[in-house]
């Protein structure tokens, strides 16, 4: 899908964890205590999102830190790792996730063009505080949104309706920004210009809607907004 250009956007809201933090940093600062490091991040990542939708679902909701550890056990059982230490700092690195190399430069230009920036994200406020912290990024941000304000998880449509109420605009004004395929297309059913940052060269998921535009990161953004 080819880049097209987003009209009368006066706000971007981030997706966190894969669009704006790379959730594999975690398991990166302690690769030499495992020896399959990597499918214990890739299977971390994918219990983590299972566990939010089969909660709400369920109707069973906990917060993304509890999720996130729950998951994280998940992913070292299944290892074979049994290592409480191991697992404490796991879970403490992902609170010092670190974020994507384009994404400060591109924060800055939208700030520089006054368009309003927001975080809507599953995760848990102190979370969502340590992340955008560790990444310097306090004053980028016009709100920091999470889902703990209404407990379900995304794709809920109720969890979009947040950055509208937040931001007082209408969704058509908001360009939404995910890595994740499946929350594109929740926000683009919800009414958000969504633009997929397909970091990992995904496929497009079968859902019935379709997103405004793709990038393979964020440093593309600014020059898809039209100027006002």
């Amino acid at each position: 899908m080819k880049p097209s250009t987003l009209h009368e956007i006066k706000a971007c809201v981030f997706d966190a964890y894969g669009t704006l933090f790379d959730v594999h940093s975690a398991v990166a600062q302690h690769t030499h205590r495992m020896a399959n490091a990597s499918a214990v991040s890739m299977l971390w990542r994918t219990k983590q999102l299972e566990y939010t939708w089969l909660r709400s679902l369920m109707g069973r909701y906990i917060d993304f830190w509890e999720v996130t550890g729950d998951a994280l056990d998940f992913a070292l059982d299944t290892s074979g790792i049994s290592d409480s230490q191991l697992r404490d700092d796991l879970l403490q690195a992902y609170l010092s996730l670190s974020c994507y190399s384009e994404v400060p430069e591109v924060l800055e230009q939208l700030k520089k063009r006054h368009i309003r920036c927001a975080i809507l994200s599953n995760g848990s406020p102190e979370m969502l505080a340590a992340a955008v912290k560790n990444a310097g990024l306090e004053y980028s941000f016009d709100a920091v949104l999470s889902v703990d304000q209404i407990r379900i998880y995304k794709p809920d449509p109720r969890v979009y309706q947040q950055a509208v109420d937040a931001l007082g605009l209408e969704a058509s004004e908001i360009a939404f920004q995910s890595s994740n395929a499946w929350d594109a297309a929740g926000a683009s059913a919800f009414g958000f210009q969504v633009v997929w940052v397909n970091r990992f060269g995904q496929k497009a998921e079968r859902l019935g809607v379709s997103v405004s535009a793709e990038l393979p990161d964020l440093s593309g953004l600014p020059e898809l907004l039209s100027e006002p």
